[in-house]
């Protein structure tokens, strides 16, 4: 009896000083099948969290024999798509951030968790944490890379796998690497699931030799390094007297698809869907601009067309549809908003006065109230 005390024991200490030793090289698998952590929330992570899935279920020779999933609980009805993948095909979840213990998995694989991970955690893993980016490296770190990369109108971006320190997000060696074109006209949400698919595949490629690949991993130049700040509401106030046709247009494929672009009509907001290039039509900017003028903001109904023609700073972009108490198309909103400002200048044109454009939308202003009684915001838009 004695005896199998003593040896569970010191079985018992073995095991735990082989955790405590992080990246003991006698506790390291050395080749697949590994045993992963994903750590993630939303469709891009979702893609990647599939391709983990299939690579368990490759035959006599997995790449994965182990797999769970760490999400963050969703405040939505439907929740969201990691979440609901792993339920789907019954993966472990773990919330966080009461995630349990991690000591017995190899790697951790981050995508779109927008956490920062302690040092504790990431040390936990014997091959570190990896997480897949969706930029080039140095260039969009942060929360929302592939919105910065249409909003800036970037013609290559790419997917990195790196090796993720802790403390700051998205500064740790570049395992992996590849460069995609952004194919014209590309919104961010169609982008996003292009670079999901490259980036699911990459990590695939790297797990399937990993220690080798972490060898070659290489520290992120110090050169071209750009910072992707998170989405806010106020990223979608048209500037009609600031942004160009093609401004407006790159503003609406970055975030139309989740946060409509946002004006004021005669006081009142007004979202702005469908929003086309305009520009692209022959002869009809120039035509605008002679009979209507250049005044930033200015709306004319194309009845042919059935769009609201508005001008920007410079160019005009059409729009198909907005939101005013409820959705409405062009047509809609012309008969009901426009047409008592409109007077008749053809069978195919309407012009309005000058009073009645859109106008940029400002940003309310926030004053601070007498000590103790917290802030007074003004001028808040309904």
């Amino acid at each position: 009896m004695r005896g199998r005390i003593l040896r569970a024991w010191r079985g018992g200490w073995s095991c735990g000083r082989g955790r405590a030793t992080v990246a003991g090289e006698a506790q390291r698998r050395e080749k697949p099948p590994w045993r992963v952590l994903f750590f993630g929330t939303d469709n891009f992570a979702a893609e990647t969290l599939g391709a983990l899935r299939a690579a368990r279920e490759l035959g006599p020779d997995p790449l994965v024999n182990r797999l769970e999933v760490v999400t963050l609980q969703s405040q939505l009805p439907k929740g969201h798509a990691v979440k609901n993948y792993a339920e789907q095909f019954q993966l472990p979840i773990r919330l966080w951030p009461d995630i349990g213990p991690c000591d017995d998995f190899d790697v951790g694989v981050v995508a779109s968790f927008g956490r920062l991970l302690s040092e504790d955690l990431i040390l936990k893993f014997p091959y570190g944490m990896l997480n897949v980016h969706p930029s080039c490296l140095p260039r969009w770190r942060g929360p929302a890379p592939i919105i910065h990369t249409v909003l800036h109108g970037d013609r290559v971006t790419g997917v990195t796998v790196m090796q993720i320190k802790p403390k700051r997000f998205d500064v740790g060696p570049v395992v992996k690497q590849e460069t995609f074109d952004v194919p014209a006209g590309c919104s961010a949400k169609e982008l996003e699931l292009l670079l999901s698919k490259v980036g699911a595949n990459m990590l695939i490629a790297v797990l399937q030799n990993l220690p080798e690949c972490l060898r070659n991993k290489k520290e992120q130049p110090k050169e071209g390094m750009t910072f992707a700040p998170k989405v806010t509401v106020s990223m979608s106030f048209v500037q009609w007297e600031e942004q160009t046709s093609e401004q407006v247009l790159q503003l609406h494929r970055a975030l139309g698809a989740t946060m409509p672009l946002q004006t004021l009509w005669m006081g009142t907001v007004i979202k702005l869907l469908d929003i086309e290039d305009m520009d692209a039509v022959n002869g009809l900017p120039d035509r605008l601009a002679t009979e209507h003028g250049t005044a930033p903001g200015s709306v004319v109904y194309h009845k042919q067309l059935q769009t609201l023609m508005v001008r920007c700073k410079e160019g005009w972009v059409g729009v198909k549809a907005v939101i005013l108490k409820k959705k409405l198309t062009a047509a809609d909103f012309y008969n009901g908003y426009l047409h008592p400002w409109f007077q008749q200048n053809s069978a195919e044109l309407w012009m309005p006065p000058r009073e009645c454009r859109f106008q940029t939308l400002k940003l309310p202003t926030a004053k601070k109230s007498p000590k103790g009684t917290g802030l007074c915001v003004h001028n808040r838009q309904q």
